[in-house]
C-alpha cells in the first residue's frame, strides 16, 4: 500500500506528527476502493494514488488537536479518520470535474482520470464518489449537514467564478472568490474538526492563503504560455496576481477582452509577474489573520501556526 502523499506534504505530516493518521486514511481509503466493483474500481485506483497533497485531512488533524489536545494529547478518533478520507473524497470529485473543465489532460504527472478512462466514465465516477461519502456519514447528522453545505458552495463558487472571468475586479474580489472557492473546504475541515464554529475564520484564512499560493505558483510555472497558469490565464480567471495586474488600465483591458491575441496575453502574463511581490505580501497578511484567529480560539496553536506556515511555503518551492 502507497502512502498516498507527495514528497512535500510527507515531510510536512511527519514534522506535525500525523504519520499515524494520515496512514489510517489511506488505509480507509484503500479498503473503499477494494470493495468497489469492476466498472469503476481501477477509476478509483487511478484517481487516488500517490501523489496526493491531503492538506484537508492535515488541516482537519490540526485543527482537532489545537481544539482537544496537544501532539501527546488526544488520540485522533475513528470518527474524525473517516471524516478526513470522506472530505479527500470530495475534493477529489472537484478536482475531476475541474480537470475536464480545464482540458487538462494530466495532473501529478499522469493523465488525468478523463484523459485516461474517456468523459462519461470520469464523471460517473466524480458522481459515484460524492455518493458514497454521504453514505458513508448517514448516521452522522453533523457531518452529512457539513458536507451538502460544501457541495452546494463549490458548485456555486465555480458558477460565480466563471461567471466574473474577464472582469475588471479587484483584491477584494479575489478574496471572496477564494474564500468560497477553496475557504469553503477548509472552512469544513476546521468545523468537522471541532464540531463547532470556533475555527471555521480560520479554516476560511488558511484555505484563501492555499488559494493564493497556488495562483502564485502558476504565474511562476508560465513559460512562454506552456507552464502551469496558462488555462486560468487563457480564460481571464481572477487570480490575485491578475487582481492586482489588472489595476493598469492598459492590462485591464486586455485582460477583459473575449479573445486576447498572444502578444496580448504575454503583456498581462508579464504583468502578473511583476505583480508576484504585492501578491506575497498579501498571502502574508492572510497567513497573519489565520494565526490570530488560531490563537485566539484555541488554549494550544502551535499546530496551527506550523500549518499556516508550511501552507504559506508551498508558493515558495
Amino acid at each position: 500500500m502507497n502512502s498516498g502523499l507527495d514528497s512535500v506534504t510527507a515531510g510536512i505530516v511527519s514534522d506535525l506528527g500525523f504519520v499515524e493518521e494520515m496512514g489510517r486514511v489511506r488505509t480507509f481509503l484503500n479498503g473503499w476502493i477494494d470493495r468497489v466493483g469492476p466498472d469503476l474500481k481501477p477509476l478509483l485506483e487511478w484517481q487516488f494514488v500517490e501523489g496526493s497533497k491531503y492538506f484537508r485531512p492535515l488541516t482537519i488533524f490540526g485543527c482537532y488537536r489545537a481544539k482537544f489536545g496537544g501532539k501527546n494529547g488526544a488520540d485522533i478518533p475513528d470518527a474524525m479518520i473517516r471524516s478526513a478520507a470522506v472530505l479527500e473524497m470530495m475534493h477529489n470529485m472537484t478536482l475531476i470535474v475541474d480537470d475536464i473543465l480545464d482540458h487538462s489532460d494530466e495532473r501529478r504527472g499522469i493523465p488525468s482520470l478523463h484523459a485516461k478512462f474517456g468523459q462519461l466514465p470520469a464523471l460517473m465516477a466524480s458522481g459515484f464518489i460524492v455518493a458514497e461519502g454521504f453514505e458513508m456519514s448517514a448516521e452522522d447528522p453533523h457531518d452529512i449537514r457539513l458536507f451538502a453545505d460544501l457541495v452546494k458552495r463549490l458548485g456555486v463558487a465555480e458558477c460565480a467564478q466563471w461567471r466574473l472571468r474577464r472582469q475588471p475586479l479587484g483584491v477584494a474580489d479575489w478574496e471572496a472568490i477564494a474564500g468560497e472557492d477553496t475557504g469553503s473546504m477548509f472552512e469544513t475541515c476546521a468545523c468537522l474538526a471541532t464540531r463547532d464554529d470556533s475555527l471555521r475564520k480560520f479554516g476560511r484564512l488558511i484555505g484563501m492563503v492555499y488559494h493564493g499560493c497556488d495562483d502564485v505558483g502558476d504565474v511562476k510555472g508560465l513559460e512562454g504560455l506552456g507552464g502551469g497558469g496558462e488555462e486560468d490565464l487563457r480564460d481571464g480567471i481572477l487570480t490575485l496576481p491578475a487582481s492586482l495586474a489588472i489595476q493598469d488600465r492598459t492590462i485591464c483591458d486586455m485582460f477583459c477582452k473575449p479573445e486576447p491575441s498572444l502578444e496580448e496575453l504575454e503583456q498581462i502574463k508579464h504583468a502578473m509577474i511583476a505583480q508576484l511581490p504585492a501578491a506575497d505580501a498579501h498571502l502574508d497578511k492572510l497567513a497573519t489573520d489565520a494565526k490570530w484567529q488560531a490563537q485566539t480560539q484555541t488554549s494550544d496553536p502551535g499546530v496551527l501556526v506550523e500549518l499556516v506556515d508550511y501552507t504559506r511555503e508551498l508558493s515558495r518551492r
